[in-house]
């Protein structure tokens, strides 16, 4: 067994997606998730257990589990390897594996090398005299240093190429540090610089915790701009990245809910707080790949920004994007202009836990705010506010949902019915919602449907019957034909049997037919005492068939008066006849 085989086998498909998908079981041996790599409200994304494959039905995807790390990652198949190794505590071989990694999954290796000694350079200065005003700035915001040392929060030290020096020493290349954008290149006579000098810096770590870059908050009053983030490198993409989801995640999945802050301190002071399930959207807008992420652990989002005019705006984009992506949306509001941060350490994490258990709902804070711009004393006023949420609404894709959010909002806004409900329910309930392509019929009879499960998942079932259908034809004038084909390639190949290894060997509707087959059933596995009833239903079929066409032979010889064809065609409807298989009643059940 080669390495990778051998990593592969000793995992489990359902347990590293679930990982990043939140599964439930549907049948014998299929999970079904909501898509990561697509938006979706109705589960499109399914898991074989039995054959360690994952497929969506939505967007295509589909493969093994390392092709679910490269995609989820944007890794290569070596650094999927590496990664699924190490996380199953399995050594890497000294020598071959490594010959595996192309130029490009090197450079990102050296690149993840660049920030871990990056940051060790940048928490001894933290710890140093040199960062006496970093500490400073930290404990005004009651940030302890064993909580700095937890995050790896460090000091960029004042001077132009302090940490250069420091990589040249590590025999970094000048380029491998330009393009981790922790060194900038002088536009004026030869070198490089720091691009982080005199700033509290915060690590910033990507899903699965490795360090891709680094935030950078200014130390002096008059030091622009106040925050500076790394620029976006091979490993790492702003879009793609929520600060604190890596220790988050498990904590999303048990409370099913996200708590979403604008920055670096706001995370770590809600998180002190005990509210383990805090991410932060850097200071940089929410985007819908970041959405689609917090949607992979939960369905439900508190928003917590600052309660300033900017905090407002910048939390309404995000929740728009939170409703596009089907999650569910809450807002938080504290109290006395105070940001997460400053409520937690002034009023304390169970104050701030009661305000998450009661936050409103997107739509009635969105209420709110239209009634404080609207005169509701008036008719005219309390229409004006409700004909504004009309746009927030329409997003809502449930109909039974729409109108009840619609009845509620008109009662919070105390508008009569009669004045504009009516028509508001009609632009709601003709908001058109994109409706999901008709699945294709399936062409194979359910006998057929039967062999092909038991042949691809159930190993003693193709010791017994594979060779037997071979030998019998019964599959040739099958739907299913070139997959059965297949299956007797991988056997006389003496091939290790997988999907995989079955999809190379089929064109592309073929493959379609395989995975709805294998992944749409949610009946319980076939048993080896069905499989033997199809194949002796497909056997009898195979047999009447042939005598059919035998029958057909002889008449058209015995029409043309040619006596020896007949002669020979009665003998080969004879030889035929005497080997009539005789199928139990269970076939002709199955068969049908």
């Amino acid at each position: 067994m080669d390495f990778a085989r051998h990593v592969k086998s000793s995992v489990d498909i359902v347990n590293v997606v679930g990982e990043f998908v939140r599964l439930r079981k549907q049948g014998a041996t299929r999970y079904v998730g909501l898509c990561p790599f697509h938006t979706e409200k109705t589960p499109s994304f399914s898991v074989h257990a039995g054959l360690q494959f994952f497929k969506c039905f939505g967007c295509g995807k589909g493969g093994d589990v390392f092709n679910f790390l490269m995609e989820i990652e944007g890794v290569s198949f070596f650094e999927a390897l590496k990664g699924l190794a190490e996380r199953q505590g399995i050594p890497l071989p000294r020598r071959g594996v490594g010959e595996m990694a192309d130029e490009e999954a090197r450079q990102r290796a050296a690149l993840y090398g660049i920030h871990e000694t990056a940051q060790r350079f940048f928490a001894q200065h933290l710890e140093s005299p040199e960062g006496a005003a970093a500490r400073a700035y930290l404990d005004k915001r009651g940030l302890p240093a064993e909580v700095a040392r937890e995050f790896g929060l460090g000091l960029a030290p004042a001077g132009g190429e302090r940490l250069v020096r420091v990589l040249e020493r590590e025999g970094c290349a000048p380029e491998q540090m330009e393009r981790s954008g922790l060194a900038v290149k002088r536009q004026e006579g030869a070198g490089y610089y720091d691009r982080f000098r005199n700033r509290l810096v915060f690590p910033i770590r990507n899903e699965t915790g490795k360090l891709v870059a680094f935030g950078g908050r200014a130390l002096e009053a008059d030091q622009q701009p106040k925050y500076l983030n790394s620029p976006e490198s091979p490993i790492y993409r702003k879009s793609h990245v929520l600060y604190n989801l890596d220790r988050a995640r498990e904590a999303i999945r048990k409370r099913e809910r996200a708590v979403l802050v604008e920055g670096y301190m706001d995370a770590i002071g809600v998180w002190r707080a005990g509210v383990k399930e805090v991410v932060a959207s850097c200071g940089t807008s929410l985007t819908a790949d970041q959405t689609r992420m917090i949607g992979r652990y939960t369905r439900m989002v508190t928003v917590n920004f600052d309660p300033d005019a900017a905090g407002r705006s910048a939390a309404e984009r995000s929740i728009l994007l939170l409703l596009d992506e089907g999650l569910h949306a809450r807002v938080l509001s504290l109290p006395e202009g105070l940001d997460p941060d400053a409520f937690c350490r002034e009023r304390g994490a169970a104050a701030y836990e009661g305000l998450l258990e009661q936050a409103p709902s997107y739509y009635f804070w969105l209420a709110d705010r239209a009634r404080a711009q609207h005169d509701t004393r008036t008719a005219e006023g309390r229409v004006a506010a409700f004909q504004s949420l009309l746009p927030a609404v329409n997003r809502v894709g449930n109909k039974i949902e729409r109108v009840a959010l619609v009845n509620d909002l008109a009662n919070r806004l105390g508008v009569e019915a009669g004045l504009v409900l009516e028509s508001f329910r009609k632009a709601a309930a003709e908001r058109r919602v994109p409706t999901a392509a008709a699945a294709a019929v399936n062409p194979l009879k359910p006998g057929e449907r039967l062999l092909v499960r038991l042949l691809v998942e159930n190993e003693e079932g193709r010791r017994e019957l594979l060779e037997p259908l071979r030998e019998s034809g019964g599959a040739e004038e099958l739907a299913s034909t070139r997959i059965f084909r297949a299956l007797f390639l991988l056997a006389g190949a003496g091939e290790p049997f997988d999907l995989m290894a079955i999809e190379a060997r089929l064109e592309e509707p073929d493959r379609r037919l395989l995975h709805e087959v294998v992944f749409s059933d949610a009946a319980e596995a076939p048993t080896i005492e069905q499989g033997r009833a199809a194949l002796r239903a497909l056997q009898a079929a195979a047999w009447e068939a042939r005598r059919r066409i035998l029958q057909k032979e002889i008449q058209e010889a015995q029409n043309s008066a040619d006596g020896e064809k007949v002669a020979r065609l009665v003998r080969l409807k004879q030889e035929h006849d005497s080997r009539r298989p005789q199928p139990a009643a269970a076939a002709a059940q199955v068969s049908h």
